[in-house]
């Protein structure tokens, strides 16, 4: 026991949230994104799977949680398959919420279930290419048709930075004609209907759950919403900690977190180390 240190977070509301889940880990959801958090981010986003020790680390710190769920702008399908979360017994509560919430997986009947498609996804799909050709900023970007969104990615161009920053303005108005809304990443900019992001999908769950306290580790702009719906539930007296993963690209992620671990390896090491310090059976 103790083999892995537990890092102390940075501020009072932190270091409450940690000890409240320590405290009755059985009332406690442990939230996770996928890319970058559970995952290496990679040039092509097909080839990103799980960091070797997350679904290990998982399964000696679930049984002893209300729930573990993944939150990932993917497709629900992909992030279970991308992270080998399907078929591992220890995982039977975990939850995989994608598309931002609007998909769900979850592992207890191994089945996703969802509203249909935003119409504007499709019409997007179809003025993309020429809306791409025409900005002349195309050349190395890579259009990842997630189904319930788009992403246009420049980490390939020639100089990813100045396509991103070339792409954001055209690629804006394309989704509002459309009725969607862009949301930039890391070299990514995503096209997906209004009304659904993280924060709205961590604190729906939360609820659900009827947990007493959460803890929710991300990497990148779009887990800002859910660093926000935690803010809001400390605010009303749930506790929290916010994890940012990797500190070097997302300035304001980090500022904002309780703990900063070192990219998914340290997310893996966390997790690893509430496992052991979470009572129950030694994993």
């Amino acid at each position: 026991m103790g083999s892995h240190p537990l890092p102390t977070p940075v501020t009072p509301a932190g270091r409450d949230g940690l000890a409240a889940l320590l405290a009755c880990p059985d009332r406690a959801v442990v939230a996770l994104d996928f890319d970058g958090t559970l995952a290496e981010i990679v040039p092509d986003p097909e080839r990103a799977r799980a960091h070797p020790g997350a679904v290990p680390a998982l399964a000696r710190l679930a049984p002893r949680l209300r729930s573990v769920a993944v939150i990932t702008g993917r497709p629900a399908g992909v992030a279970v398959r991308y992270g080998g979360l399907a078929g591992v017994p220890e995982l039977a509560h975990l939850v995989v919420l994608g598309h931002y919430g609007a998909e769900r997986w979850d592992a207890a009947t191994g089945t996703v279930s969802a509203p249909a498609p935003h119409p504007g996804v499709a019409a997007v799909q179809a003025e993309l290419p020429g809306v791409l050709d025409a900005s002349g900023a195309w050349r190395g970007t890579w259009v990842e048709d997630k189904g319930r969104a788009i992403a246009v990615h420049t980490r390939r161009a020639a100089d990813p930075q100045a396509a991103f920053d070339a792409l954001r303005g055209p690629l804006s108005e394309l989704a509002a004609r459309h009725g969607l809304i862009v949301e930039p990443g890391r070299l990514v900019l995503e096209l997906r209907p209004p009304g659904v992001d993280k924060g709205a999908a961590l604190a729906s769950y939360v609820r659900e759950t009827g947990a007493a306290a959460v803890l929710y580790a991300g990497d990148d702009l779009g887990d800002l919403a859910a660093f926000a719906a935690v803010e809001k539930l400390r605010s009303e007296g749930l506790p929290g900690v916010l994890v940012c993963s990797g500190s070097a690209e997302v300035a304001e992620l980090a500022e904002r977190a309780d703990l900063v671990v070192d990219g998914p390896g340290g997310v893996v090491a966390l997790l690893d180390a509430l496992a052991e310090r979470a009572g129950g059976p030694p994993g």
